[in-house]
């Protein structure tokens, strides 16, 4: 007999409609959506089942395996600890971000995100964890060991996708000078002195090597079949730059202008969950509800807080800002589609069975009362 369950009375959020009706899971795979109640079944009394939900962009996982300054926790443990609150959030694939190309302030090498990214191959085989786990790597191009850094984790099966970052001052996001010195001075308690030393030495850096690591690095994704991202494109040059590169990803434009220049090329246009919560971005960068507006959002991630993500969704959907459909596509078809996950990415006959049922309360935070991946409930 095939590995069967069915979900009746539920609230069915398709790509493109609201269905009050059931679900059949064979095997894996969704195997039929219908309309009103099944005579068989699990009754789950008219909750919202939405695909499982697809991160592509969580910086998350780096606080569990540091959780205080200069304290390093088991690494394994580490990704499970992780993982639990993905799951519970309703991520059932989840991109973890790992970063190469580091300064003399870095506590983290890239031997230890080389061994946190062979640890996620190795909790994923030994089924330790519940949702399906990928790579991101974050590469700052105007790190002098950045191309070492990403060279160690290419080789890793899981990686499928890498973002191209400046963080030096008076580049991208720290356009403005002021704001690099708000960030960076107050986290890295220097005086006036040694800020001036800290953001010369980093500018030096990056117009000696940004141009070229971002090239290298490029190059070898294409060779490799890894998607690109481009990380806090503010101008129109800069989004010339990154469609050059073969980018199929803006993430976290800066601006309206590079934003719909992005939209315009076919680029998929990621902005940070967070930014919908608070209602505006932390660092004074266009607003994600503004790009939503304007037809130029694609995708939403959690980016610092797993749960954001499906908060966000359910937050447009009560101020009238989206339908339902809409919304959870921001988290499930569009970065599937970013990535070439065509497996699956939306509640539909022949794709993996990978849902999680939702009871939502208006107006408030929504609970995940179940999730199954691959038609196996995992939380």
């Amino acid at each position: 007999m095939p590995d069967e369950m069915i979900l009746t009375n539920a609230r069915i959020v398709t790509a493109d409609a609201v269905i009050d009706g059931h679900l059949v899971m064979r095997d894996g795979l969704i195997a039929e959506i219908g309309e009103g109640p099944s005579a068989a079944g699990e009754d789950i009394g008219g909750d919202t089942l939405i695909p499982g939900l697809i991160e592509l962009h969580t910086d998350h996982i780096e606080g569990h395996f540091m959780p205080r300054p200069k304290v390093l926790w088991n690494k394994l443990a580490a990704i499970q600890a992780h993982d639990n609150q993905i799951a519970g959030s309703g991520i059932t694939t989840v991109f973890d971000a790992l970063r190469v190309g580091t300064d003399e302030n870095a506590t983290l090498t890239a031997d230890d995100m080389a061994e946190m990214g062979e640890m996620i191959g190795r909790a994923v085989d030994e089924d330790r964890v519940r949702a399906d786990h990928y790579i991101h790597l974050r590469c700052e191009v105007s790190a002098e060991d950045v191309l070492a850094g990403f060279h160690k984790l290419a080789v890793n099966p899981r990686l499928r996708l890498v973002s191209l970052m400046d963080h030096a001052p008076g580049q991208r996001q720290f356009a403005d000078l002021g704001a690099y010195r708000t960030y960076y001075q107050k986290k890295l308690g220097l005086s006036d002195e040694a800020f001036e030393t800290f953001s010369t030495k980093r500018m030096g850096e990056s117009a000696e090597f940004a141009e070229s690591h971002r090239r290298d690095i490029a190059d070898a994704c294409r060779e490799r079949g890894i998607a690109l991202a481009s990380h806090d494109d503010a101008t129109l040059a800069h989004v010339d730059e990154a469609l050059a590169l073969g980018t199929s990803v803006a993430e976290f434009p800066t601006t309206v202008e590079a934003a719909a220049a992005s939209r315009e090329a076919g680029l998929h246009v990621l902005m940070g969950a967070p930014n919908i919560v608070r209602g505006g971005s932390h660092s004074g960068n266009v607003s994600a509800i503004e790009l939503l507006r304007l037809g130029i959002l694609d995708i939403l991630s959690s980016d610092y807080v797993p749960f954001s993500m499906l908060q966000a969704v359910f937050h447009l959907v009560d101020s009238g800002e989206a339908s339902l459909p809409a919304a959870i596509r921001l988290v499930t078809l569009n970065p599937a589609d970013a990535v070439g996950l065509t497996d699956r990415g939306a509640l539909e006959v022949g794709r993996r069975a990978d849902l999680v049922r939702v009871r939502t309360h208006e107006g408030e935070p929504p609970v995940v009362r179940s999730v199954w991946r691959e038609g196996n409930r995992v939380s």
